[in-house]
């Protein structure tokens, strides 16, 4: 088996010494290569001062000013790691000590010079942990000498590989691109080897898919290992299988899913109690752990995927069909495993009481998003009779989730008002209405997704319903978890910077625009959901909700639990509902059946007493390790070394899924270059103006120095670009018309003039104190670095 020098490492923890018979077992070493690999990369650690070898054994060894992070390169050759703790400083590596590491490459650098109040500090990176680039999107090209080679698309990898023809004609793919894998990183002065796996074709040949493919090393096919163990895997339920769980096949259980192909791994029930009038909503999530082991074929390779990709039509899956569309699909009619959230809630939306349990269920309807609103607008056709026993169920469920939004509400949690993704199709049609229509959508998970607060969806009503029971769930199995004491993966989103927000504040009142921080030294999200309730008022919601969105901070995966700012929850959230597409679920879900299949219920056998660990009464009540001091170490050690890679997986997969919208959208206007549309200016930088066109939805630049009529200079308080002569302004906000010049596909740049709109600066506003005159932005964000 393969792997990298970051997961060997992840083995090292504590300062514990570690066996080579266990690292084998770990990185399933079974084979004499794989072996013999294991050693050379145990022995050249060993050389270099990183682990230490006492008694046949290995330890880490602790270094001063050594750290770890990502790097992240510009083209022009400066780069910078990134430090995954939170507020460090990144760390400036000059090219001479970047030591062979290229852009994306997990690093272990040494800081060789402190940072100082204006420059970030200086390092040397000391180790390549992984590489991000095991392939890469080049175009090839031959040099006089008749070698062949391969020229990287992305500007940011400062290289060039040598390929051979490895019975491909490479003469007839010359300024072709390529998807070449990496067969050997450069050593010393040889530069690296590469092997053309692809040819994609010229410019006008090569598909945006395979395009996006190659750039981001999305496998399409599962290795033979993995396919010949999801084979082996049982279809049919045991009474053994049975045995252990509760069975709820007797609950009237429905699924609602975008379209009626989508497979479905999560279902939902809902009925009265017999005491208090309460009501007990079912969240039933396929059982994806019974079936994908841990560290298994199948568990390796959904962590080394993390997540599955949603590329248009194309999807790249997390696990293989057998699992994702047979074993783990809620089908109607057929029994299926599963972990439900039992959860007892008031007419109020109050959370009374929960239980979390293994299952099995069975699906009785299959509903499509659109069935489900016809029904809940009373609209009774003819096809939707086969429905009439939940029609009822359906309406209490719609009516239960409002009440649940209102909780989320009450505690500060907000929502952000984004416009639908759609774009016409570059065929030839003479406005975007009479075209054919493609859409990507925003909903792959039923829950926040990757923003970190929900998205409110004008045009799916039933997909929110359906989102305020995941969210639900999903802070159920967190709260659990946390009472338990039990190691876990949690989804942290943290607070924004006051700073930023000060300024958005400043932005939005220098608009007309009143907003205000309760505590101006800490933002919480009640102010965000007060900002949302003031730009749903003006003119400017959606520039406003794109700026406001721009000071959130990113969400990551945690093994400590952490507040959501997003959501206003401050003891911790999870991500539970999503085990087939998504690896962090998978792990809760992991977490969960070891309380299932090992908990500890009482202090010692020697005590009567014990308490109830699938229910919520047991809160409280718990002051002894639930779990086995063995078990409770190996899945705190697993989670601790995988959250930092599902959190970079999660981030491949939104830019493979960006980039493949880029392209579209580049596409889509490389037809229309010279076309005039209405824009809308949603961003002023002293270099240009960031326009989305309104009939698509599609951004572009106008830069400065098209704006021919004066010289212009940028007012940032004001978010302005003012004329000099003429008192022209172009403001945040402002609607203007503007003309496609040029778009650079591979690059997904749209280059916009602008033909019409503006406004005349008022006195107050032209003699506005702060000044700028244009200046191109500094290629770094340290501009002490600028003399580099």
């Amino acid at each position: 088996m393969e792997f990298s020098i970051a997961e060997l490492l992840a083995n090292f923890t504590d300062d514990k010494l570690v066996a080579p018979k266990a690292l084998e077992k770990k990185l399933e070493c079974h084979d004499e290569p794989s072996l013999r690999r294991l050693q050379i990369a145990l022995d050249a650690l060993e050389k270099i001062g990183v682990l230490v070898k006492e008694r046949g054994k290995y330890r880490r060894v602790p270094e001063e000013g050594v750290v770890e992070g990502k790097l992240r390169c510009s083209s022009k050759g400066f780069c910078f790691a990134i430090q995954d703790v939170e507020g460090s400083e990144d760390i400036y590596i000059r090219e001479s000590q970047l030591n062979h590491a290229w852009n994306g490459d997990r690093v272990l650098v040494r800081v060789t010079k402190e940072g100082s109040r204006r420059r970030s500090p200086e390092g040397e990176v000391r180790l390549i942990l992984e590489r991000a680039n095991p392939s890469v999107l080049a175009r090839i090209k031959k040099s006089e000498s008749g070698e062949f080679r391969a020229v990287p698309l992305d500007d940011r990898l400062l290289f060039e590989l040598q390929v051979n023809e490895n019975g491909i004609q490479l003469d007839n793919a010359i300024d072709h691109l390529a998807h070449v894998q990496v067969k050997r990183y450069p050593i010393g002065q040889h530069a690296p080897l590469g092997k053309v796996a692809k040819v994609l074709g010229a410019d006008d040949d090569a598909a945006d898919i395979d395009i996006v493919c190659c750039k981001h090393d999305l496998p399409r096919e599962f290795p033979e290992t993995v396919l010949a163990a999801a084979k082996e895997l049982p279809t049919k339920l045991t009474k053994a299988e049975l045995k252990n769980r509760v069975d709820l096949r007797n609950l009237t259980t429905l699924t609602i899913k975008s379209s009626d192909e989508d497979s479905a791994d999560d279902a939902i029930t809902l009925e009265k109690t017999k005491a208090g009038g309460n009501w007990r909503l079912g969240i039933h999530i396929a059982d994806v752990a019974h079936y994908v082991g841990s560290g298994a074929p199948l568990d390796r390779e959904a962590q080394r995927r993390g997540a599955s990709v949603y590329l248009s039509e194309l999807v790249v899956p997390m696990l293989p069909e057998q699992i994702t569309d047979n074993l783990c699909s809620l089908q109607p009619g057929k029994d299926r495993l599963a972990v439900s959230v039992l959860i007892t809630l008031d007419d109020q939306g109050g959370v009374l009481e929960f239980e979390i349990q293994p299952t099995v269920i069975n699906v009785d309807y299959k509903l499509s998003y659109h069935q489900a609103e016809e029904i809940l607008k009373d609209n009774h056709t003819e096809e939707l009779k086969q429905f009439e026993p939940i029609f009822e169920l359906l309406a209490q469920l719609d009516k239960l989730s409002h009440a649940i939004k209102d909780q989320r509400r009450q505690r500060g949690a907000f929502e952000l008002n984004l416009p639908e993704k759609i774009y016409a199709r570059p065929d030839g049609s003479e406005s975007p209405e009479e075209t054919d229509k493609f859409t990507f959508s925003k909903f792959h998970y039923d829950d926040e997704g990757v923003l970190g607060a929900v998205v409110v969806s004008a045009t799916l009503p039933i997909h929110s319903m359906i989102v305020e029971l995941m969210l639900l769930a999903n802070q159920t199995v967190a709260s659990h978890l946390i009472a338990l004491g039990v190691p876990s993966v949690y989804r942290v989103h943290p607070t924004p910077d006051p700073e930023e927000v000060q300024e958005l504040v400043k932005l939005a009142v220098s608009m007309g625009i009143e907003l205000k921080l309760e505590n101006e030294e800490e933002v919480r999200p009640q102010d965000y959901q007060n900002f949302t309730h003031a730009f749903a008022e003006s003119n400017a919601e959606r520039v406003l909700t794109y700026l406001l969105l721009s000071t959130m901070k990113p969400a990551f995966y945690s093994s400590q639990p952490k507040p959501h700012f997003g959501l206003a929850l401050e003891q911790g959230y999870t991500h539970f509902t999503s085990p087939v597409r998504r690896y962090p679920d998978l792990l809760v879900h992991r977490a969960l059946h070891a309380v299932f299949e090992a908990g500890r219920d009482r202090r010692s056998s020697r005590v009567k007493d014990s308490v109830d660990l699938r229910h919520s009464s047991c809160h409280g009540e718990i002051n002894w390790n639930v779990l086995p001091t063995d078990v409770h170490q190996e899945l705190e050690s697993h989670f601790g070394a995988v959250v930092v890679h599902v959190s970079e997986r999660e981030k491949v997969a939104q830019d493979a899924e960006n980039d493949l919208e880029g392209l579209k959208k580049a596409e889509l206007m490389k037809e229309r270059t010279g076309e005039i549309f209405h824009g809308l200016i949603t961003g002023v930088q002293s270099y240009g103006l960031f326009v989305e066109l309104e009939e698509l939805l599609v951004e572009g630049l106008v830069h400065v120095s098209s704006l021919k009529d004066d010289w212009y200079e940028f007012r940032s308080r004001q978010q302005t670009l003012v004329g000099r002569k003429n008192r022209k302004q172009y403001r945040l906000g402002d609607r203007i018309e503007v003309q496609v010049k040029s778009v650079d596909y591979y690059r997904q740049q749209i280059d916009l003039i602008a033909v019409g709109g503006g406004s005349e600066a008022t006195d107050e506003e032209f003699e506005s104190e702060e000044r700028s005159e244009f200046q191109p932005e500094p290629a770094l964000p340290d501009e002490e670095f600028s003399e580099e």
